[in-house]
């Protein structure tokens, strides 16, 4: 389950809990841990810190201090490993505030491969790295989504962390077929698999992690598994919290699309 703040009374009442995920920029380089973290540490519960703000797409190299900051907050917290996204999110000193796509190009597959190396060269663990939704393609892609990722993954060695309802997104947005990626992802790469909700507006569908995971998620989340199961699974939500037995219900689809033993 991703761990908030405002659910971690939830999260810290599920039994069967292996592994939560952290916004890594939410967690403090020193002083004392976030308590619902600790008490799950303590519970030998694996955290998972979670980069939103490195920018490894970025044409400019990645920040050293944030690299430094998400290295501190791995050994912090005992985690196997570290996850950020195949996207920017500031250009020319502007904070975007947001998780843009990349043209899927060979230029921009050389920045990436670029700041992950910057990136792994201080890291203390292994880093996934998360392809995002997006609404639109650039108009200059020169490369599939799966040529542009496999590349990025082969090049740098990084695991590949899958978002399921991205994939979804990313399908229904395009009209492509998430099926038809998935047989040429290298899915043996993938560290874990994220799961979350969205909804229709206005002619796309938005990946907004405040809605339920719909029916057509679970039935990738299964097609996924069939080919390959993840290591884990872990469900985000990031507002709009329902009441608890809800959020156990989609633990509960979810495990059972899975076929991994339920949490609730």
């Amino acid at each position: 389950m991703g761990w908030r703040p405002e659910i971690a009374g939830f999260v810290a009442e599920l039994p069967g809990l292996r592994f939560v995920e952290v916004v890594a920029e939410s967690v403090p380089g020193t002083g004392p841990l976030p308590s619902g973290l600790a008490q799950l540490r303590e519970r030998a519960v694996t955290v998972v810190p979670h980069g939103v703000r490195l920018s490894l797409g970025g044409a400019e190299p990645v920040d050293r201090a944030r690299v430094a900051h998400l290295a501190t907050v791995a050994q912090r917290l005992d985690a196997p490993l570290v996850s950020e996204h195949i996207a920017f999110v500031r250009a020319g000193g502007l904070e975007a505030g947001h998780l843009l796509p990349l043209p899927r190009s060979r230029e921009a597959v050389d920045a990436v491969c670029a700041n992950v190396t910057r990136a792994q060269a201080e890291l203390p663990v292994p880093i996934a790295l998360e392809p995002i939704a997006a609404l639109v393609d650039w108009p200059d892609d020169e490369l599939d989504e799966a040529d542009f990722l496999t590349e990025i993954l082969d090049r740098t060695g990084a695991l590949l962390l899958l978002d399921v309802a991205n994939v979804h997104a990313n399908a229904r947005n395009r009209s492509t077929d998430p099926l038809a990626l998935l047989d040429r992802l290298p899915l043996e790469r993938v560290a874990y698999a994220h799961v979350a909700g969205g909804a229709e507006h206005a002619g796309f569908y938005h990946d907004t992690h405040t809605d339920p995971v719909p029916a057509a998620v679970l039935d990738l989340v299964g097609a996924l598994c069939a080919r390959q199961r993840p290591p884990a699974l872990l469900l985000e939500r990031d507002g709009h919290y329902p009441p608890a037995a809800e959020l156990r219900a989609e633990l509960d689809a979810l495990a059972a699309a899975t076929g991994y033993p339920a949490v609730t």
